[in-house]
């Protein structure tokens, strides 16, 4: 009887020991297997570096709460955790997250609050939800804190390029998940220290100085404004990780021209803006001005590079606004905006990491860019203008009396010029079989190189405008008369993370999850087979199992019975 017990007893004795095993080993062994097609819950290598540098625990508030969030809202959220519970289980620190209204806060200290956000470039978005009463406006804050003991910062994680539906903005913004937060922890535990050169002395940065540039990358770099001039040999701009040459005036010489391409033919990577046409403003009023063609030295530079600069304007009739005078209302100066097709907001992005997800671009007089032969250089547009875009050939009239009337529509029949290019590759010097300029040595030159280049067509894009009140100059991206924040900021950011190192974190932005809707009407023609199946077909296999098993043992004991 004794032996029977035992016998019995057997099995779960052998099951609780498995399951208590199985317990201790899960401990010692850590492991994922991730089955997904998109390998959704496996992280980049680059991220997996960042997270290993990790020496203390990390909080994260997700500030996308609300009642009743649609259905789509409610995916994102989904997604948030999801992420931070991955980037857990491959830190060796914890990283916890917890939910944060921001509108919870005590209503004196809201205002300074909400502000705070806008700094991370999270921005309060209206959202609309359905409620028994009809529909009603809930505001949201799309975005995340990141915060060890000591530091906090943010970032916005609902982002999608101008033009796609909410499906495709929230899907993209999922895919970008793990570079927005995998990108915040990075800014708490290794700030960056490389060093950023800002070419002067021959006009550039006229209009802001350099601000729009030391704002949008102040805290991660450090960026030095370099007189071309006092530099005595290539070496001396080598440890510069990045040169921007942004809006010259005057023409560069042949000597600090050699500088710059034997910069890149070293490894560099060079960011020119350059205008091909000179624009004042101020004169567009009345019978208006032209804008004139204008040499920087660097056609040459860049021509051998693969790119041109035209001396052109593009139109463009998905524009921006320019403020003009229209009189006064009683003692108070009238300004009204002017519809300006020199001023384009640019929506349409390549996929690629330095422009995937980004909204739209503001461009202040751009010309147009063309390719030319350049063995070994793989050139990348970035930016698109829009489907309705003209070239007007130098000198082009620029006066605001034009406006007056509407512009004729059939005359905008270009599509989606290009408004930025991106070279990579292996590059061949411009003196190469030319004599070099005088105090430099031919033993120390190089032929040929592997660089990377990016090039604007206008002068403006990373130069901050100035505020109507004070003339200080605003963020970068912020426009002074309608307060838009264009994505200038975001784009810089972008793109210095991909020169700097193109397969790291930036790179986690080629990510992408395939959206699966299901077929409307497939759904309404099946609906009722697919409940049966879903439903009862699992309870008639059990009954049938369990029916089988009884079968067997009544065959099985009934026997020895007998």
């Amino acid at each position: 009887m004794k032996k029977s017990a035992l016998n019995n007893s057997k099995p779960w004795l052998i099951l609780i020991g498995g399951v208590i095993l199985f317990a201790l080993l899960s401990q010692l062994i850590n492991f994922r297997i991730d089955l997904t097609e998109e390998k959704r819950y496996s992280l980049h290598p680059a991220t997996e570096e960042v997270l290993s540098q990790l020496t203390e625990p990390i909080h994260v508030d997700i500030l996308l709460v609300g009642d009743n969030l649609p259905g789509g809202m409610r995916r994102l959220q989904k997604s948030i955790e999801e992420t931070v519970r991955t980037f857990n289980a491959y830190s060796p620190e914890k990283i916890t997250y917890s939910y944060f209204d921001p509108l919870s806060v005590a209503q004196t200290e809201q205002e300074a609050f909400i502000g705070s956000l806008t700094e991370y470039g999270i921005n309060p978005t209206n959202l609309y939800v359905s409620q028994n009463t009809g529909q009603q406006a809930q505001l949201i804050f799309p975005g995340i804190l990141v915060s060890n003991e000591e530091f906090e910062t943010g970032a916005l994680i609902l982002k999608g390029e101008r033009g796609m539906g909410p499906d495709e903005i929230l899907n993209q913004s999922i895919e970008n998940l793990e570079f927005e937060l995998s990108n915040a922890i990075k800014k708490l535990v290794s700030p960056e220290e490389s060093a950023i050169a800002m070419i002067m002395g021959h006009g550039e940065m006229s209009e802001d100085e350099g601000f729009g540039l030391v704002e949008a990358l102040d805290g991660q770099f450090e960026l030095f404004k370099v007189p071309l001039e006092q530099a005595q040999s290539p070496t001396d701009l080598a440890n510069f990780k990045i040169i921007f040459i942004e809006g010259p005036r005057e023409i560069y010489s042949d000597r600090e021209i050699y500088l710059i391409d034997q910069y890149v033919m070293n490894g560099g990577n060079l960011v020119v803006m350059v205008d091909g046409v000179a624009v004042d403003i101020s004169q567009a009023g009345g019978d208006g001005t032209f804008a004139m063609p204008v040499d920087s030295g660097l056609e040459n530079l860049l021509f051998k590079y693969g790119i041109r600069v035209n001396k052109d304007l593009i139109q463009d009739l998905n524009f921006g606004y320019f403020p003009v005078m229209a009189g006064n209302f009683g003692n108070q100066d009238q300004m009204v905006p002017l519809p300006w097709p020199f001023y384009i907001q640019a929506g349409i992005m390549k996929d690629h990491p330095i422009t995937k997800g980004l909204d739209v671009v503001y461009y202040r007089f751009a010309s147009s860019l063309d390719t030319v032969l350049a063995e070994g250089v793989k050139k990348t547009p970035l930016i698109f203008s829009s489907d309705n875009s003209r070239i007007l050939t130098a000198p082009v009239r620029v006066a605001f009396s034009d406006m007056e009337q509407e512009p004729p529509i059939e005359a905008f029949s270009m599509k989606n010029l290009p408004l930025a290019y991106l070279l990579e590759g292996e590059f061949t010097s411009l003196f190469k079989n030319r004599f070099l300029p005088e105090g430099f040595s031919k033993a120390d030159f190089k032929e040929s190189g592997s660089g990377k280049v990016v090039v604007f067509g206008d002068g403006d894009v990373f130069q901050s405008q100035r505020s109507l009140q004070d003339g200080s100059p605003l963020p970068l991206g912020e426009d002074p008369f309608s307060q838009f924040i264009f994505a200038n900021k975001l784009l810089l950011r972008n793109m210095v993370q991909y020169l700097v190192d193109p397969d790291g974190i930036i790179a986690s932005r080629t990510r992408t999850f395939q959206i699966r809707p299901l077929n409307k009407v497939k759904v309404a023609q099946q609906k009722t087979f697919w409940q049966f199946v879903n439903v009862l077909v699992p309870i008639i296999i059990l009954l049938l199992t369990g029916s089988f098993v009884w079968w067997i043992r009544t065959q099985k004991y009934s026997r020895k019975i007998k």
